[in-house]
């Protein structure tokens, strides 16, 4: 079972720093080791991706992750005002151009059809559920499920929003591309909203 603190060191390229991303999204059961909390709609299997966490559950979660681990927190939380401390390497969640451009992983095309199927869980295949992560092939940089199975939150802000990344379970093959974005409040909490760990390096 691969393990959701794993980590992928991804080369710079124009305009991205190199950094590291997570092999696949976090699990259920990382989170509740850390967090003592299963917040996710879908249970079952522990390598289950974990959803129904919040913007605000994520970068916590990176908090408690990187003090789990020995190392500085990312995030200055005070309420639901959050600062990044772009010098820590902590655990964050990706900027939205570092989660395209680990998900493109050298490519200008998205994978289609047969293709797309091998790599992601979408409504066409999920049976309306999510997936234990790493079961569908990886994109050239090994990276897992960056497309459906669970939108991933990321760094950035739409308005009052905060970024999505990926698709999902319960979204159609044309929204599992590289290029597709959501967005939502960064309180909410539904069963296809999850999170992918990244650090600096």
């Amino acid at each position: 079972m691969l393990k959701s603190t794993s980590m992928v060191r991804i080369p710079a390229g124009p305009e991205i720093e190199s950094f590291e991303i997570g092999v696949v999204p976090v699990t259920q059961a990382l989170y509740r080791l850390v967090m003592n909390s299963t917040p996710s709609y879908f249970k079952g299997e522990t390598d289950l991706p974990v959803e129904g966490v919040s913007w605000y559950d994520a970068v916590a979660f990176c908090n408690a992750l990187s003090k789990w681990h020995g190392l500085p927190e990312v995030y200055h939380i005070n309420g639901q005002r959050v600062v990044w401390d772009s010098f820590s390497k902590g655990y964050r969640l990706p900027t939205e151009a570092e989660w395209e451009y680990a998900c493109r992983a050298g490519s200008s095309s998205d994978p289609t059809g047969e293709e797309l199927d091998a790599m992601a869980w979408h409504s066409g295949n999920s049976q309306g559920k999510t997936h234990p992560v790493g079961g569908k092939l990886p994109n050239a940089w090994y990276l897992h499920d960056m497309l459906g199975n669970v939108w991933e939150w990321c760094w950035d802000t739409v308005g009052s929003d905060r970024v999505l990344r990926g698709g999902c379970w319960g979204g159609g093959a044309n929204r599992a591309r590289a290029a597709a974005r959501g967005y939502d409040y960064p309180d909410d909490r539904d069963g296809d909203l999850g999170f992918r760990l990244a650090r600096s390096c």
